[in-house]
């Protein structure tokens, strides 16, 4: 017989209240069904108070008000301090330049293109048409020479000497350069102009009809020695009066005196009047020599004139005296570097004419990369002139001790800065490290003597080869790209 048969509370399982609670019965659920989830609220764009409770408060947005207040405060704070900065650095003073002072002179001789001409070669009529390419090499002014005779007086000064027939060429060449853009200087150095002192009732009334002459006829100015005649304050002051009915401020003509002294005389003992009456002095880089200089005497000479302080008056330099051909190029370099204008002599490696061989070439694009170079940098054109003395490195190979020093000095405008670099003598010099320890190690080449140097380059490993001559422009390492 089963237990517990008739026991109502069979296969129940107590529950945890009291005996006959809801919790002690078979019947309570043994699980309990989770709540039904509330229905989702649909998404709805905060109101501006409710906005403002997000964000703090009113106080809130008052504070990013003076943020940004604040801010544009600073902003124009420091604006203002940059400009005050900039304003109150020291800087370069751009000066003004004259065209002459602008420019490249080139001397030349037309008497010789007209004896050509009479001989059926051309003559004249080619250096008309080489004067666009002359133009083009970046030379601004022509000086030519020789049209008159040393004995000749002022009364045939238009007829250039005794060659009358020559007046008529000398016109069309005057006219062409002005047409291709180069002013004209003439030479009238060594020739007597003179006359105020023998005639007063006629103050040199012979001579200011041939300048009036020849200033009708396009020309630029004139150039007359410093042993001249001509060379006084009364003579050039009557000049100057002759200059005015010709010339404007951009359109000035000018008075080169050609200084064959070691020391310019001055006039009437006073150098201010230097100034207003000479506007450019053509100075001579080498000695006058009947022979070929060495390499010595030119590097005594170049050293010479680079510790010699030059005075206000506009230099324009040629190199006068003799050198060998090695050294032509070098001293190319150091006419267009020095401050002042270059004056250079003519020359058959330029020459459109002459056919185009490797070294006539190479001279070309020497003149035209210095000519672009002094173009474009005004640091070459009207920067300060600093001479720098110079020790060659010991390990220097093929040099004596009575090799030339490396010579050298420095153009700046501003923090722009051109080192010229200038190896006289037939030996191999390597730079010295602690030359110049304030200088910036590395630079670019700018041109060299050969056109063979290119590229960024480090004043510590420099080997300048014999008779080079080397434009670097300085920079700070990092600096350049």
């Amino acid at each position: 017989m089963p237990l517990n048969a008739g026991d109502p509370g069979y296969g129940s399982v107590p529950g945890p209240g009291p005996p006959g609670g809801v919790g002690g019965s078979e019947t309570a659920p043994l699980l309990i069904p989770e709540p039904d989830p509330e229905p989702a609220q649909q998404w709805q764009p905060m109101t501006k108070e409710e906005l403002e409770v997000a964000a703090g408060g009113p106080g809130w947005r008052r504070l990013r008000c003076y943020m940004v207040l604040l801010f544009w405060l600073a902003w124009v704070a420091m604006l203002a301090t940059a400009i005050a900065i900039i304003a109150v650095s020291p800087r370069p003073v751009v000066t003004p330049l004259r065209w002459w002072q602008k420019t490249l002179f080139y001397q030349l001789r037309p008497d010789l293109f007209v004896e050509a001409q009479a001989e059926g070669s051309g003559g004249i009529n080619v250096l008309c048409e080489q004067l666009p390419y002359l133009r083009s090499l970046g030379i601004g002014a022509l000086i030519l020479e020789g049209l008159f005779d040393k004995e000749a007086s002022p009364l045939n000064l238009t007829a250039t000497g005794e060659r009358s027939e020559t007046l008529p060429q000398i016109q069309h060449l005057l006219t062409e350069s002005n047409k291709a853009g180069l002013k004209v200087v003439l030479d009238f150095c060594e020739l007597d102009l003179d006359v105020a002192g023998n005639k007063p009732s006629i103050p040199s009334a012979t001579v200011q009809h041939a300048l009036r002459f020849w200033l009708e006829q396009g020309v630029a100015g004139f150039a007359i020695c410093d042993t001249d005649a001509a060379y006084s304050e009364k003579t050039l002051l009557e000049w100057r009066g002759i200059f005015k009915e010709f010339g404007s401020q951009e359109d000035e003509r000018i008075v080169v005196v050609k200084q064959t002294q070691d020391i310019l005389p001055p006039l009437n003992n006073s150098s201010q009047i230097n100034k207003t009456l000479v506007d450019v002095v053509m100075r001579s880089i080498l000695p006058s020599s009947n022979r070929l200089l060495s390499a010595q005497e030119v590097a005594d000479a170049i050293e010479r004139d680079l510790q010699t302080k030059e005075d206000d008056i506009w230099p324009s330099w040629t190199v006068g005296g003799k050198a060998s051909h090695d050294l032509k190029k070098l001293l190319l370099v150091l006419m267009m570097t020095l401050p002042g204008s270059p004056a250079f002599q003519y020359d058959k490696e330029i020459d459109q004419t002459q056919d185009k061989e490797k070294a006539k070439r190479s001279a070309v694009a020497l003149f035209t990369s210095l000519s672009r170079a002094r173009a474009r940098e005004e640091a070459l054109l009207y920067g300060s002139f600093t001479f720098l003395p110079f020790n060659t490195s010991t390990n220097s190979t093929l040099a004596s001790p009575s090799s030339p020093p490396i010579l050298a000095f420095l153009r700046s405008w501003g923090c722009v800065h051109f080192l010229v670099l200038l190896n006289v003598g037939p030996a191999l010099h390597a730079l010295d490290p602690a030359w110049a320890p304030s200088l910036p190690e590395a630079g670019v080449f700018v041109t060299s003597t050969g056109k063979d140097r290119l590229g960024s380059t480090s004043l510590y490993t420099l080997e300048l080869q014999p008779h080079e001559a080397i434009v670097i422009k300085l920079f700070e390492k990092g600096s350049y790209s």
